[in-house]
């Protein structure tokens, strides 16, 4: 479904993406893991169209998306919960919701969409017409990801889910991703500091140093990789 080829993106002087290639196969879910710095939120954000690449291509279904506008690289099925969450604080969970489905024509698929995703996470459904800002950090995660749900995406990309969550919501979390994958048949790429975690639950991953992929493959293989447990697994 996606594609990475030489990917090169630069941060002013700093070259934050050296030559980057990866494969991200359809109704898989595939990880990035790697140090802080090593460039994993920038091939999302990339991805997204939120930083434009200095070469390389981006191939999703076939066709170079690199450097698209992100609005239109959610139109042609994409959608990120960002690391961090970056929810709308001052507005309801609804209306978070809504903004998700902003590109949908039709009110019937909005409202499918809503069903889905309060099916996925009931509280949100609980919680429709609080403000977002007073949900707890976990409840906040789920609205992101529900939100980038509302756009009918067939690649969804999520940065650090896990990211200040007590570890029974991270498990929550982690549940719900492969629900979505397996219900939904939704393909995930997915930036994870939990590099246990990440592993467990994906099909493929790939390990960045630097800008560059040091290590690839199928994720039980890269769990008994030595190098992979001595520096991201503790063992």
């Amino acid at each position: 479904m996606l594609e990475i080829k030489n990917l090169v993106v630069n941060y002013g002087a700093i070259v934050a993406l050296h030559g980057l290639s990866i494969s991200v196969p359809a109704r898989k879910i595939v990880t990035l893991i790697g140090a802080n710095g090593a460039g994993k939120t920038t091939t999302l954000k990339t991805i997204s169209g939120l930083l434009k690449p200095v070469s390389g291509e981006i191939l999703y279904a076939g066709k170079n998306i690199a450097g698209l506008p992100p609005h239109h690289i959610v139109g042609q099925g994409i959608s990120q919960a960002p690391e961090g969450r970056m929810i709308f604080a001052n507005l309801t969970v609804l209306e978070n919701l809504q903004l998700g489905a902003y590109l949908q024509k039709s009110r019937d698929l909005v409202r499918q969409e809503f069903e889905r995703t309060f099916t996925l996470f009931p509280r949100l459904k609980e919680r429709q017409k609080q403000i977002a800002g007073t949900l707890s950090g976990g409840e906040q995660q789920m609205l992101a990801i529900g939100r980038a749900l509302m756009s009918r995406p067939r690649l969804l990309l999520l940065d650090e889910p896990s990211l200040g969550l007590a570890p029974l919501l991270v498990k929550t979390i982690f549940e719900k991703i492969v629900e979505i994958n397996r219900e939904q048949g939704l393909t995930i790429l997915l930036v994870e500091q939990n590099a246990n975690l990440a592993l467990e639950i994906s099909h493929f991953g790939y390990v960045l140093e630097t800008g560059k992929v040091v290590l690839e493959g199928e994720t039980r293989e890269l769990r008994q990789n030595p190098k992979v447990k001595s520096a991201y697994l503790g063992g």
